[in-house]
């Protein structure tokens, strides 16, 4: 069998971009060599989910984007219905059916320790697709060493300078496994690396508090409409490594994922069993999934610039 890291084949980036109004192929795309994102990484981003050609949840993505973009001073230089527009035209121009895309925001004015002339905007937009992760059939979680700041000024934000998380996830990789639970400086259970965590014990589903940490994901938001819905008890709040280690079942949620079973959590395997929460709230979201008319935007029909 091939080794975990070989299993699990990153997609590539498709062909087209849209950079700040303009359809472009992505080798051609040029950004400012001197700005706030460049020196200091001040930017925001979100993954959306594609289905059926349809941007996921893309209301509570640029919802998200914008006020995250706000607590870090990025100001936006385009609408609502504009950026679902451009979203929209790459989409088509890459022909994703099924895929993901992300959408940044870019600070350009030079401020704190450096500063430049005008830059003439006060952020880019860069949009990007790529084809869709293969649904995991397996997915095997550690704990890392690493530790989600609290205190920090960036908790909770989805910034472009995304390294310590991707450390995080090369580490947990290194040791052959897809993703690892991050705790924060007092010890209580925040997240994944790169997602959400949940995890079912005696019928209730439980998850972490934003207070420990957490991002507010779009799927994660979801998911707990959907356990409303479903009459599946759940609970957020704060909770230790030794609370998930009982744990029934436990699963992950992002845009990218979806609802993702966990099948190994470090020495511990789990079976997940017929009618059991983790498998209704997948089921569930994937049901909602196959109309994404229902959540996708539906700009007035204007035309955007070449």
């Amino acid at each position: 069998m091939l080794p975990r890291h070989l299993r699990r084949i990153t997609p590539e980036m498709h062909r087209h971009v849209i950079l700040n109004r303009r359809l472009l192929e992505a080798g051609r795309a040029r950004l400012h060599a001197v700005t706030s994102a460049a020196l200091y990484g001040r930017g925001v981003f979100t993954t959306v989910a594609v289905h059926k050609g349809r941007p996921f949840l893309w209301d509570a993505h640029w919802a998200r984007l914008l006020a995250h973009a706000e607590r870090v001073g990025v100001e936006c230089d385009f609408g609502d219905n504009e950026a679902a527009l451009l979203l929209s035209r790459l989409v088509e121009a890459n022909e994703v059916a099924e895929g993901r895309a992300r959408v940044q925001l870019l600070a350009r004015p030079v401020r704190a320790r450096w500063k430049a002339g005008d830059e003439g905007r006060a952020s880019d937009l860069l949009m990007l697709t790529a084809d869709a992760w293969a649904p995991p059939d397996s997915l095997a979680l550690t704990v890392s060493p690493y530790r989600v700041n609290t205190c920090s000024p960036l908790v909770g934000v989805k910034t472009v300078n995304r390294l310590e998380q991707i450390m995080a996830w090369e580490e947990a990789r290194a040791r052959d496994f897809d993703e690892s639970v991050v705790c924060n400086e007092r010890g209580e259970v925040a997240c994944a690396t790169t997602a959400n965590l949940f995890w079912v014990k005696h019928g209730t589903v439980y998850t972490p508090a934003l207070a420990t940490g957490a991002v507010a994901g779009t799927t994660r938001a979801r998911v707990i409409e959907l356990a409303s819905d479903l009459a599946v008890p759940l609970s957020e709040g704060a909770h230790t490594l030794h609370d998930m280690a009982e744990a029934d079942e436990v699963f992950l949620t992002s845009a990218a994922l979806g609802v993702a079973l966990v099948t190994v959590f470090d020495y511990h395997r789990y079976t997940v069993p017929v009618g059991s929460p983790a498998l209704r709230l997948r089921e569930a979201y994937r049901q909602l999934t196959l109309d994404p008319e229902a959540f996708a935007p539906v700009p007035e029909q204007s035309r955007v610039p070449e």
